[in-house]
């Protein structure tokens, strides 16, 4: 017979005290923390505790007996179940309070480093309509909010386009208008999804992998340029006819995408780096520029996702280099290699190093129309291609630049970094956490000099930080 579990408490009159990471807030009741999503420091609520453990609760706010003064009404009609804006409802000023200090906490919880004072933080000149690049979603299984499924209401159509609900991998949340990027973005969108309405064409099922539209990427660049990638599953011979002819009436009625690109994916994921991408019409790529560059950025290229900011930390990024003309630099997953030619003009020769093929031939292209020739591009993963071997032929680096994913380093890339011992390294992250993590590594031969946060996200909890660290 299996153990009857305890109900999990109603605490009531809970004040909330702070910003927390990953979006939400916290209390504390009785020397344990409570983790709340949508809460705001000065709230009086009663909360429904949904997970206890030894040390902390996850709770959900169930009544409100005082809303706290910091709050204001969030811009988006979708605030509170996209997940995408967790800190809509609180003041940008506020959110980059928190920001600033979640890097500090987690550098010195994590890292355990002796840290100079962390420089305030970079915010974003605009708070909506940053980003330059958005994914959706296309679902035959829409979520319900609680009170659609409360209502009893059925649904004649459960296709959707939008954004995953966490904790619901087959399920899509519909977005009407999304804040973050140029309204154009909403008007593509939202045709796709009238067209296929109209025309019967079938949404993806994420369970039984089949049906015809699978997911949206929409790009624009700083230079005017669109660029619109539609992923289909085209498993029958009259589905490559269906997802063309959305494609036609896309080309037709937005003339100014001048990229329309589709893949055909029928794989178990979304991911298309190891799948041919189709130039329905124009090009197959898109340029952006920064600081008399140009950056040319194809479909399965990586770039800093709000540009003017991007700007900021690639300005922080050369700044902490130190660069004097004569140094040999190593741009660790340089993607595009936005960053390396950036910093070409200040050093004496740049080696960018990037997983994804497609994205080093960019890079190589960016160097050229630039007329940039200092700098050369490998591509492979970066613990296979950074070796002992590898900086013997090319030289030991006077100084390195990393930006890794979120993952941060490989142990084995740390430990080549430390075996080429550069005089400075300069570490852009977009997790603080995982930073953390490998400066505690690198910190023996290397001492923290400099701290710079950079806000690239608005309403969101994530944080681009770059250190500076000087070989001791």
């Amino acid at each position: 017979m299996s153990r009857k579990k305890k109900p999990l408490p109603l605490l009531e009159h809970i004040e909330i005290t702070d910003i927390a990471a990953e979006g939400k807030a916290l209390a504390r009741v009785n020397d344990m923390v409570v983790f709340v999503p949508w809460a705001a420091p000065g709230d009086i609520v009663d909360l429904q505790v949904r997970r206890k453990k030894h040390s902390f609760m996850e709770a959900e706010i169930v009544r409100f007996h005082q809303k706290s003064p910091l709050r204001h009404e969030p811009t988006c009609q979708h605030f509170g179940i996209c997940g995408g804006c967790k800190w809509q409802h609180v003041p940008y000023s506020e959110q980059l309070k928190a920001k600033q200090q979640q890097v500090e906490d987690q550098l010195r919880r994590i890292g355990k480093v002796e840290l100079p004072p962390v420089s305030p933080i970079l915010g974003s000149a605009n708070e909506f309509e940053y980003r330059n690049k958005l994914e959706f979603s296309c679902s035959n299984k829409k979520w319900l909010t609680r009170e659609q499924v409360a209502s009893g209401e059925t649904f004649d159509n459960m296709n959707a386009i939008g954004f995953h609900i966490t904790g619901a991998f087959d399920k899509v949340y519909p977005i009407e208008r999304c804040h973050l990027m140029d309204n154009r973005h909403n008007e593509i969108r939202n045709a796709i999804r009238d067209y296929a309405y109209l025309s019967g064409m079938t949404f993806y099922d994420l369970r039984q992998q089949h049906g015809l539209l699978r997911d949206i990427i929409i790009r624009n660049s700083n230079t005017g340029e669109w660029m619109v990638i539609i992923q289909f599953c085209m498993e029958e011979s009259e589905d490559e006819d269906r997802a063309k002819a959305l494609l036609q009436y896309v080309a037709d009625k937005f003339p100014y995408i001048t990229a329309l690109l589709y893949v055909n994916n029928q794989k178990c994921n979304d991911t298309f780096s190891d799948l041919p991408v189709h130039v329905f019409k124009g090009n197959d790529h898109i340029f952006e520029t920064m600081e008399g560059l140009r950056f040319k950025v194809g479909p399965k290229s990586f770039y800093q996702t709000n540009t003017e900011q991007a700007y900021m930390l690639y300005k922080v990024a050369r700044q902490f280099a130190g660069l004097t003309g004569s140094e040999l630099v190593y741009d660790l997953y340089t993607g595009t290699g936005t960053i390396a030619n950036f910093i070409a003009a200040k050093a004496r020769k740049v080696i960018g190093i990037e997983y994804v093929p497609e994205a080093i031939e960019d890079a190589k292209v960016n160097s050229e129309i630039n007329g940039i020739t200092n700098t050369e591009f490998y591509a492979g993963d970066m613990k296979d291609i950074l070796t002992d071997e590898f900086t013997s032929l090319h030289g030991c680096p006077d100084i390195i630049v990393t930006d890794p994913p979120r993952a941060g380093m490989h142990p084995d890339v740390v430990q080549t970094i430390l075996r080429t011992s550069p005089k400075r390294i300069v570490y852009v992250s977009c997790n603080p956490a995982t930073q953390a993590r490998d400066l505690a590594l690198l910190d023996y031969n290397y001492a923290v000099k400099a701290v710079q946060p950079v806000d690239m996200f608005p309403h969101t909890p994530h944080v681009e930080n770059v250190v500076l660290l000087v070989r001791r």
